[in-house]
C-alpha cells in the first residue's frame, strides 16, 4: 500500500469518527455536515488531480 493511500484511509476513518461524535452532541447542525462533505470532495479532487 502506498503512503498516500494509507494516509487517505486514516484521514477517512478519522473524519467518520469525528462526524459520529459531532452528531452525538450537535444533532441540529446539519450545515456543518454539508460543509465537511464539500471540503472532503474538494480535497479528493485535488488529490486525484481532477479540476475542482
Amino acid at each position: 500500500m502506498r503512503a498516500l493511500d494509507f494516509l487517505f484511509v486514516v484521514a477517512a476513518i478519522l473524519v467518520i469518527l469525528w462526524l459520529l461524535g459531532f452528531f452525538i452532541f450537535n444533532l441540529g447542525a446539519i450545515i456543518w455536515l454539508l460543509i465537511v462533505i464539500a471540503v472532503i470532495i474538494i480535497l479528493f479532487r485535488l488529490l486525484t488531480g481532477r479540476r475542482v
